[in-house]
C-alpha cells in the first residue's frame, strides 16, 4: 500500500500547474465534452506511465542529455506555434465531432506531453524504488487523474465563458515560455 499511496501523492502534488494540467485544461474548452477527454488522460496516463521504466532507460542511455534538451525544447515550442494555428472546424462541427476523434485526440497529444515530462520522470523513479511497478503505475495514475479531473471539469465549465482564442493565446505562451526555459537550461520545475 506505501508505493501506491506515495506514488499517489508524489505524482498528484507535482502535477498541480503542470503544462499537462493546462492541457486539460485547453482540451476541455476546445472540445466540451469531459467524459471522453478524462477517459482519455487516464488511458494515455496508463499507457505511459507503465512504458515509463523501460522508455526512460532506453532515452538517456540512446540520447545524451544536451541533445535531450534541445528536443524537448524544440517541442515545447512546437506546440505554442500549433496551438497558435486557428481551427479548421467551426463551432458547430466541433459540437458534433464523435467522442472517438475527441477520445483518441486526448490519447495522442496528452501521451506525448508525458514524454520526459516530471511525472513521468518520477515514475521511473518511483518504480527503481519500490520495485513494484503495478502499485506504482495505478498509484501514479490516480495522482495524474486527481490533479487533471477538476482541470478538465473547469475547463468544460469555463469554455462558455472564456473564448477559445485566448485560452489557445495564454496556452500557447506558457508552452513557448516553457520550451525557451528548457533550451535556456533552466528548469523552474518543467
Amino acid at each position: 500500500m506505501h508505493p501506491f499511496l506515495t506514488s499517489t501523492g508524489v505524482v498528484a502534488l507535482a502535477e498541480i500547474g503542470d503544462k499537462t494540467q493546462l492541457l486539460a485544461l485547453m482540451l476541455a474548452a476546445r472540445y466540451r465534452r469531459p467524459a471522453p477527454i478524462i477517459l482519455g488522460i487516464f488511458l494515455a496516463t496508463v499507457f505511459n506511465h507503465a512504458g515509463a521504466a523501460a522508455l526512460g532507460h532506453w532515452l538517456t542511455q540512446l540520447v545524451p542529455p544536451h541533445w535531450m534538451r534541445w528536443l524537448l525544447g524544440g517541442s515545447f515550442i512546437a506546440m505554442a506555434a500549433w496551438l497558435l494555428v486557428p481551427d479548421k472546424v467551426d463551432e458547430e462541427e466541433a459540437q458534433t465531432r464523435g467522442h472517438f476523434g475527441v477520445l483518441l485526440t486526448t490519447i495522442v497529444v496528452f501521451f506525448m506531453a508525458e514524454m520526459g515530462d516530471k511525472t513521468q520522470i518520477a515514475t521511473v523513479a518511483l518504480a527503481a524504488r519500490y520495485h513494484d511497478m503495478l502499485a506504482v503505475v495505478m498509484g501514479t495514475t490516480v495522482g495524474m487523474m486527481l490533479a487533471n479531473v477538476p482541470a478538465v471539469l473547469m475547463g468544460e465549465a469555463a469554455a462558455h465563458r472564456l473564448p477559445t482564442r485566448w485560452v489557445h493565446a495564454v496556452a500557447a505562451l506558457v508552452f513557448a515560455v516553457i520550451g525557451v526555459a528548457v533550451l535556456s537550461g533552466l528548469s523552474f520545475g518543467f
